[in-house]
């Protein structure tokens, strides 16, 4: 042990309070692992206090046992990983504890949610003394601005999409322009924007929204008739009865954005998701069921650029080009297909917006997507009000440097440009919290399953991978 650099960091005494901390939480750390593993662990766990271990050997072992059910008397954040990390977080150096350095987890950020508007001043009665002599030392308390800067800079960013096609005569890379932001919605978070998209449908078909707000058409043929709920503005997707084209139909009511909302909205212009110049005033809920799609399409010019979509429940594939095809009921191909984590958002803006086609082919399972846009001036409804608690969000100071480190690793991993992609495609499930297996993102699931991805040269070129052609 004194030869561990490490341990030596601490004193005999810390090492101690450690030694017991964790023997008294061994059965929970050492749950569903092989006996041999739990022995390890507590022998690693023992030796940092040899007297604790020789009182807990003579009484028994029994607690420490693999059948041993028990927990905590307790409750503890524990930051799982090696030891080091584990002791790092139960005993901070004395450097971070004469700083007061704030830490967080990707298992805290994942459980955060700062939606609400203000924190209630946390109860004086908590900092009351401990008079034990070994109490162990509490995790810094981080202030709510602590907690949005340490997961603004943890937002992944991908901004390096590549797809070579020949428009008008002209190579050009139709999906410049695209950005794929992930990180910026915890697990808990996107658990509340499910709840409200379902309080809303359940609202519209109750009818206690307005007629134009909600839709539910019947379900004809596979791919048509995914639920749509519009707030801000009505959109026509095509030329109705009436003989109105495609766009925004200035004289028909619709519901206003709710609360929640502008709150999402806030946080994508303060968290650099969207430009303060181009603040969405208007949005579509999409609740697609098993076999729904999206056809091929430019959105209207009716909205400005850049806009944004957030995927929430399941992961799917949205394919651009500027020639996409119509293969069958649901089933599209395109020359390029980007996965879509669920809780990330992209934003369409350049020619990823407006040269390029995008389609969702029909989704293996449910899913929810809500659409943000800002609506032309000269189109907006004659009812319409600009949201005072909307006006003025100015982004977050932001570390470019970090941004640019940042890019450059995002760089290294794949453009994800195949030559076609059709639906029926299977989803991904992931084992692990509840959290991951109802769908809702958290930021290990998603780097492992976007970032992590390797694609060969040929791919690049255009050949389709091996394991995501139908």
């Amino acid at each position: 042990m004194e030869h561990d650099p490490f341990l030596r960091m601490f004193q005999p005494s810390e090492l101690k309070i450690a030694s017991e901390f964790l023997t008294n939480c061994l059965p929970f750390l050492s749950r569903d692992l092989c006996k041999d593993c739990v022995n390890v662990l507590s022998d690693r766990i023992h030796s940092l206090d040899p007297e604790h271990c020789s009182k807990v050997e003579g009484e028994g072992n029994s607690k420490a046992g693999l059948e041993s059910e028990g927990t905590c008397e307790k409750e503890i954040e524990i930051s799982f990983g090696t030891l080091s990390e584990v002791l790092g977080s139960v005993l901070p150096s004395r450097q971070a504890a004469d700083t007061a350095s704030p830490r967080m987890s990707w298992a805290d950020m994942s459980q955060e949610d700062e939606f609400d508007e203000e924190e209630e001043d946390e109860d004086e009665s908590r900092k009351a003394i401990d008079a034990s002599p070994l109490k162990t030392p509490q995790k810094p308390k981080l202030s709510r601005e602590q907690r949005e800067d340490l997961r603004l800079k943890n937002v992944k960013r991908k901004k390096d999409f590549i797809c070579l096609e020949r428009v008008k005569g002209k190579l050009v890379n139709v999906v410049d322009g695209l950005e794929l932001h992930t990180g910026v919605f915890s697990a808990v978070e996107q658990k509340r924007i499910v709840d409200i998209v379902y309080e809303l449908q359940e609202k519209g078909r109750n009818g206690e929204l307005r007629e134009r707000t909600f839709t539910a058409p019947q379900k004809w043929m596979r791919g048509k008739g995914r639920v749509t709920i519009q707030f801000g503005c009505c959109y026509n997707y095509a030329t109705d009865r009436a003989g109105n084209p495609p766009g925004i139909l200035q004289r028909e009511e619709v519901d206003p954005l709710p609360s929640l909302f502008k709150v999402i909205i806030k946080r994508l212009i303060r968290w650099h998701v969207l430009p303060p110049t181009c603040v969405p005033d208007s949005c579509i809920v999409n609740i697609y069921d098993e076999g729904d799609c999206i056809p091929p399409h430019i959105d209207n010019h009716d909205f400005l650029r850049p806009f944004c979509t957030i995927s929430f429940l399941s992961e799917c594939d949205i394919l651009f080009g500027s020639n996409l095809k119509i293969e069958g009921p649901g089933e599209f191909s395109g020359s390029f297909s980007i996965p879509l984590p669920v809780g990330s958002v992209l934003v369409l803006n350049g020619n990823g917006a407006d040269v390029a086609k995008h389609c969702v082919p029909a989704v293996p399972t449910k899913r929810i997507s809500i659409t943000f846009r800002k609506m032309d001036e000269s189109k907006r409804p004659v009812w319409f009000t600009p949201e005072p608690d909307l006006q003025g969000i100015e982004p977050l100071p932001l570390d470019l440097n970090r941004r640019s480190d940042s890019a450059a690793r995002s760089s290294g991993s794949s453009n994800h440009n195949v030559t076609s992609r059709r639906g029926g495609y299977g989803g991904r499930r992931g084992g692990g919290n509840n959290y991951e297996k109802r769908g809702y993102y958290t930021p290990e699931r998603s780097s492992e399953q976007y970032d992590s991805r390797e694609w060969s040269s040929n791919q690049r070129r255009g050949r389709p991978h091996p394991s995501r052609t139908s």
